[in-house]
């Protein structure tokens, strides 16, 4: 299945990884806590690429994380463009301090914070007209050395810890994830993990994917999400293969 989301409502969800996750996005309190047990698995190691992945281990500064940035054409089908109010991200802190690393990257602002990030939109123009037409978000974000391996780090480690679901607060408002779970990784970068977040848009669930690719002092976060149904989006895994492939 493609990855899916509303096309009307594409650019102002992608724009903000958050839009609409802080405050109208929080699950019914009725389904808090309904995750399907038989998904949870332990916190386990991020997936190493199958085969050797070199790196300079460069931190990269903004200007060159723009020239690595994906460009239409690096994805067959797929346009790229830079994330409308990519400045702007979510406040949302978790009330359970061990999901705090999962409210991060859903603010599109992860921990620990990098020295320089860039925002990217990617549409599959083949799937134009239609309610279905896959848009993932890219967030290309650069560390000192060391600092790149903390943050996919501490997402699986929330992972683990978080897979029956959490809840957060942005001033007085509150929202709650009724589930994580892990997914399969990219085989892509040095290390790299998937995972779903399950939340709420207007009462319905809404099934939200990340990746997170590491190579070097560089970490790829890719996001999407479905507002259709409650089927797990896909993010194409020729995404995280042509991103790495541009990373020094």
């Amino acid at each position: 299945m493609k990855a899916r989301s509303v096309r009307a409502m594409a650019a102002a969800v992608m724009a903000v990884v958050v839009v609409c996750l802080t405050s109208a996005c929080g699950a019914d309190g009725a389904d808090a806590g309904k995750a399907d047990v038989a998904d949870k698995k332990p916190g386990a190691s991020p997936t190493v690429a199958n085969r050797p992945v070199s790196s300079t281990g460069k931190t990269l500064s903004e200007g060159e994380l723009k020239k690595v940035a994906l460009v239409s054409g690096d994805v067959p089908d797929f346009v790229a463009a830079p994330l409308e109010g990519g400045e702007e991200t979510g406040k949302e802190r978790a009330e359970q301090p061990e999901c705090q690393a999962l409210a991060a990257v859903i603010n599109g602002a992860p921990e620990p914070a990098p020295t320089a990030t860039v925002q990217r939109t990617l549409t599959d123009q083949s799937e134009g007209g239609t309610d279905g037409q896959t848009v993932v978000t890219e967030i290309l974000t650069s560390y000192p050395k060391g600092a790149a391996v903390r943050v996919l780090r501490g997402v699986k480690d929330a992972i683990g810890a978080c897979a029956g679901g959490f809840r957060t607060t942005t001033g007085d408002d509150a929202s709650t994830y009724t589930e994580v779970k892990e997914l399969t990784a990219p085989k892509a970068g040095q290390e790299a993990l998937a995972y779903q977040v399950t939340g709420s848009f207007e009462g319905t669930k809404v099934p939200l994917v990340f990746q997170l690719v590491r190579t070097g002092s560089t970490v790829v976060i890719l996001y999407t999400a479905n507002f259709l149904d409650s089927e797990t989006p896909e993010i194409p895994a020729e995404i995280a293969t042509a991103q790495v492939a541009k990373l020094p």
